[in-house]
């Protein structure tokens, strides 16, 4: 039984107060006074019992008797107005009836949100056949610290922040078909960095027989410059850049710095910001050998990669 905040009686005090009236042969100005209710609310309460019994003190339902409807007429009208992307009141207003009436008409019909007027893109994945035939590069901004954050312990004041200890740079690079990824955190995300990053991760990929052909980033300035062009074109790779406000596209890398943010750099109380860096390498071995990947099946990036290398043998042969 759900009573509001300032109900004064229930069944079983109403119940008491009858029997005090019916069979003690209380006054009804005495049995309303030990029961904290008015004597009108007294008088209720017993006129009820008198009518229907003791199933009379029960609590009755609030929900009109009866309800109309809205036609399925005006119902038709109010979602081909909101076809035209007209808001709720505006609607209301134009034909006369309530918002709340509106509301529950475009709620049935799913389009209480204007969003959901908007078509929907089909979603395209895509994965490279062969490892380093596209490889995924970003950067995320991680701020450095001298002693354990507000993330740990939830507490922001001047004590417990470290304040211009400035910025570190996570730069990051995947391999599409693999997975296979390769991270630094360097001081800054220009071009000339970018394009250094770029050059130690073909190397580090080459050592595992994986030669670049083409890198997807965003538009960053650090992608955009003339240094990271150069490094493209030294490593004889093809620069792709997405779209204008669609990182979907670069999915792959926003994907793994989500991961990367949740299993190392904010998965433990890390004392200062250069505890968490040397983390990383450790890390980044799990992630390469032992973890298993939802994008792969179940299988880790370097299995993936003994996988790709034995179907490319198997292709020669034939």
């Amino acid at each position: 039984m759900n009573l509001h905040s300032l109900a004064r009686s229930c069944p079983a005090s109403r119940e008491v107060l009858v029997r005090r009236v019916c069979e003690m042969h209380w006054t009804v100005q005495r049995a309303a006074d030990a029961a904290e209710i008015s004597v009108r609310s007294a008088y209720k309460w017993l006129e009820r019992h008198r009518v229907e019994g003791w199933s009379g003190l029960k609590d009755r339902s609030s929900r009109p008797r009866t309800t109309t409807r809205t036609s399925p007429e005006w119902e038709k009208l109010v979602i081909e107005l909101r076809q035209t992307r007209m808001t709720s009141p505006l609607i209301a207003r134009r034909l006369r009836m309530s918002h709340s009436t509106v509301a529950r008409i475009l709620c049935r019909a799913g389009l209480n949100r204007l969003r959901a007027l908007d078509p929907k893109e089909p979603v395209v994945r895509y994965e490279r056949a062969r490892p380093g035939e596209l490889v995924h590069v970003d950067i995320k901004k991680l701020g450095r610290f001298r002693r354990v954050g507000h993330r740990i312990h939830g507490i922001r004041n001047e004590q417990t922040q470290s304040p211009g200890i400035g910025w570190e740079f996570v730069h990051v690079c995947i391999d599409d078909a693999t997975r296979l990824a390769y991270v630094e955190v360097l001081g800054d995300e220009r071009g000339a960095t970018a394009a250094a990053f770029l050059r130690r991760a073909a190397a580090w990929y080459r050592r595992y027989g994986i030669t670049i052909e083409r890198v997807m980033s965003d538009n960053g300035s650090g992608y955009v410059s003339k240094d990271f062009k150069a490094a493209c074109a030294e490593l004889e790779a093809r620069h792709l850049r997405t779209k204008p406000y669609c990182p979907k596209t670069n999915g792959k890398a926003e994907r793994f710095i989500q991961t990367l943010l949740r299993e190392w750099a904010y998965a433990l109380a890390y004392e200062t910001s250069e505890h968490r860096r040397r983390a990383l390498p450790r890390w980044l071995r799990f992630y390469n050998r032992s973890r298993p990947h939802g994008g792969l099946h179940g299988k880790t990036p370097w299995e993936k990669l003994s996988q790709s290398r034995v179907n490319n043998l198997v292709r020669l042969d034939i």
